[in-house]
Order: structure tokens, then C-alpha cells, then sequence
């Protein structure tokens, strides 16, 4: 029984990658910045060999580290959480997903009124605290949705939980999903429901992501056609429009994610556990809140032990991450970095692995281990890892 668990710490960049610049990024470096914080405790994560890898300065060194380690280069032309993932399950980007700097133009708009039967607000690119903050008001006197967007290829429409219910809501995102398809093709429709009363706004866990559906066959496909279990925890159901996923937990905080990820530990399975820890980029990265970044990387890091514990001697853990996003640079944007590679388990003999090209090579590492036929567009390195 051979089981492969897929952690993804969303947002957990490690250095600043070779093309940064251009992708508007400079000096960008999430774990440095967040290792300074009083906040910041890596002790299982160092233990492991998190300050081993390659480019990483600001951790110590583990004399004899625990996990094989490596970093990821991205290939995919884009810095968001879509491509990201995508490229971990074997499919690089060539083309990058559109962006909106300007806001959407009115085919889509007038389209999306039609479907939703509401007015829209704002229309461009703003910060998700700040935009309910600036256009709530009007929200409520007029039952108009806000309609935003960022530096990634996302439409965003929030509404408060009086106005429009979360069910509601996530009826008018794939109303949008069904509109945003070919040019306007985004990665993400994301639902962002908030409430309270002006001018303390504020958002709830009950926020779903509405993916694109991945071109290709990826990682998730190839698994469950060769009749393995995939298993997935918190947004991986909605980043891979539930292709190729037989069972799945949403979840909305790491707390209950890591929760989830320890229950399916314990059922008998032959497969694939993906996971997404999202509260470092939705509620740290992007706010720009260095040490509640920490905090939450320590509070990992604390409860990491308990799984390595319950590891069998088929299973075989990779923790990693699908970009940057630094939280004390210059923007509140995701940034182009390095992600880690740590893999763990009976089977892999501590290494360094170095730096990969791709983080296509996950994938088809993952599958080889698995014994599952798949054509990523990386290169396995399974053979690599376990070789003494």
C-alpha cells in the first residue's frame, strides 16, 4: 500500500527565483522574512532540512538532516496559485492566464449582470480588506456586487452574508465561470463573502475558489485512472475543478486542514493525498503580516511531528510550496520565488537534491513512486531519491 501525501504550504517561497524581475518582483524571500520575526519556530522543519537546501541563509544547517531536500524552479509563465499547482501535478504554462490591471471589459460585466441580475462595483484590481472597507456601503444600499481583482488572474466578487448568502454567492461564481472561458479564460472565480457593519468589515472563512478546468491530463487524472485513491484537503478540490479527485475536504483554516490531513492518514489507502494550507498567503502574504506569517509556519511546524509519527513504511511525504508571497516587500502580490522540496519516509535516504528546473518534477516523481503512467512535463527523480 503505497502512499504518496502532497503538502502544499501555500505561498512559501524561499528566495527569490532567476526571473523575478520579470514578474515585477525584487529581493523577494518569504522564509528569510518571516525568520526574523520573534513569531518564528522551524524547529521540525529545520530538523528535516529546511536550511540545507540550497540558496536558504537564514536557518541553520541540520547536521544530519532527516528529509531529502531540493527548491523548485517555476517554469509556468505566472506567479499564482493555479499555474502553481497545476505545475506540481506535471502541467507547465507556457501561455500565462489573463490579467486585468484595468478591470474587465463590459462584455464581461454586461454578461455577468445579465446572469446575476445585479449591478457591479468597483471593477479593479484592490485589496480584499480594502475594497469592502471603500465599497460596502454602497453594497448594502444597492445590493450591487464588487466585482475585483489583483495582480493574478482572478475574478473576485465579494458580498455580505445579509445581502447575499455564501450559497447564493457561490451560484453567482459559476455564473461567472461560465462566462470566463476562452480569451477571458482567468484561473480563479473567487467567491469572498464578508460581514459586520461599516466601517469594520470583515471577511469570513467561507470563501470557494472556482478553477478553470486544467487543459491537460494532470498528476490527479493519472492516479485515479490507474484506480488509486485521490484524496484532497482544502482548495485542491476547487484549483482542479474536481478532476480526478474521488474524495475531498474543504476546509477553512490550516487548523482544520491539518486536522483533515491526520483523519486520512489513518484510512487504509493506495494513492494520493494532495493538501493546501492556505492561510499563509490568504491571511498573512498578501496582508503583509510578517510575524502572523510566523506564527503560522511555527504552528505547523509544531503540529508536523504528529504525522511524521504515523507514518507507515510505504508513505511518503512531500511538503513544498506553489509560489511566494512575501509579506513585508513592496506590494501585497504574490512573488516569483523558489519553493522548497522536503520528502520524508522509510524509503528516502536523506540527500540534496539541488535545485530543479521545474516543479513538474514532483509529479513525476510522485507517479513513478505510485507505479502510475502519466507524461508530466518534468522529469522523475525517484530513482534519484532512494538511491543510497
Amino acid at each position: 500500500m503505497k502512499r504518496a501525501f502532497i503538502i502544499v504550504l501555500d505561498s512559501f517561497g524561499i528566495g527569490e527565483a532567476p526571473d523575478a524581475a520579470r514578474f515585477g518582483d525584487k529581493d523577494c524571500n518569504t522564509l528569510a522574512r518571516i525568520a526574523a520575526s520573534p513569531a518564528f519556530r522551524a524547529n521540525t522543519l529545520c530538523a528535516l532540512g529546511l536550511g540545507n537546501i540550497d540558496g536558504v541563509t537564514c536557518l541553520p544547517k541540520a547536521a544530519a538532516p532527516r528529509a531529502a531536500v531540493a527548491r523548485l524552479q517555476e517554469r509556468s509563465a505566472g506567479k499564482d496559485t493555479t499555474i502553481g499547482h497545476w505545475e506540481l501535478a506535471g502541467l507547465v504554462s507556457e501561455t500565462p492566464l489573463p490579467t486585468y490591471p484595468d478591470g474587465f471589459p463590459a462584455e464581461v460585466l454586461d454578461a455577468f449582470s445579465k446572469a446575476t441580475r445585479r449591478g457591479v462595483l468597483c471593477n479593479r484590481p484592490y485589496s480584499g480588506t480594502a475594497v469592502i472597507r471603500d465599497f460596502g456601503e454602497e453594497h448594502l444600499k444597492t445590493g450591487a456586487l464588487i466585482v475585483y481583482t489583483s495582480a493574478d488572474s482572478v475574478f473576485q466578487i465579494a458580498a455580505h452574508e445579509d445581502i447575499v448568502p455564501p450559497a447564493g454567492l457561490y451560484e453567482y461564481c459559476r455564473a461567472a465561470r461560465r462566462i470566463l472561458q476562452g480569451k477571458h479564460g482567468v484561473g480563479r472565480v473567487i467567491a469572498r463573502p464578508f460581514t459586520g457593519t461599516a466601517p469594520d468589515f470583515t471577511r469570513t472563512a467561507n470563501r470557494r475558489d472556482f478553477s478553470l478546468a486544467p487543459p491537460r491530463t494532470t498528476l490527479c487524472d493519472a492516479v485515479s485512472a490507474a484506480g488509486q485513491t485521490v484524496h484532497s484537503v482544502g482548495k485542491i478540490y476547487d484549483i482542479f475543478n474536481g478532476r480526478g479527485i474521488r474524495e475531498s475536504v474543504l476546509t477553512h483554516s490550516n487548523e482544520e486542514g491539518m486536522a483533515a490531513t491526520l483523519t486520512i492518514q489513518e484510512q487504509p489507502f493506495t494513492g494520493l493525498c494532495f493538501v493546501n494550507l492556505v492561510d499563509f498567503d490568504m491571511l498573512y502574504g498578501h496582508r503583509q503580516d510578517v510575524d502572523g506569517y510566523a506564527a503560522a509556519l511555527a504552528a505547523f511546524d509544531t503540529w508536523l511531528p504528529q504525522f511524521l509519527e504515523k507514518m507507515q513504511p510505504n508513505d511518503v511525504l512531500f511538503i513544498t510550496a506553489d509560489h511566494g508571497c512575501d509579506p513585508g516587500d513592496s506590494h501585497t502580490d504574490h512573488t516569483r520565488e523558489y519553493v522548497p522540496l522536503l520528502a520524508v519516509g522509510d524509503l528516502v535516504p536523506p540527500k540534496n537534491l539541488g535545485t530543479r528546473a521545474t516543479f513538474a518534477d514532483l509529479a513525476a516523481t510522485v507517479a513513478e513512486f505510485l507505479g502510475v503512467p502519466f507524461a508530466s512535463d518534468g522529469t522523475s527523480f525517484w530513482k534519484e531519491l532512494t538511491e543510497g
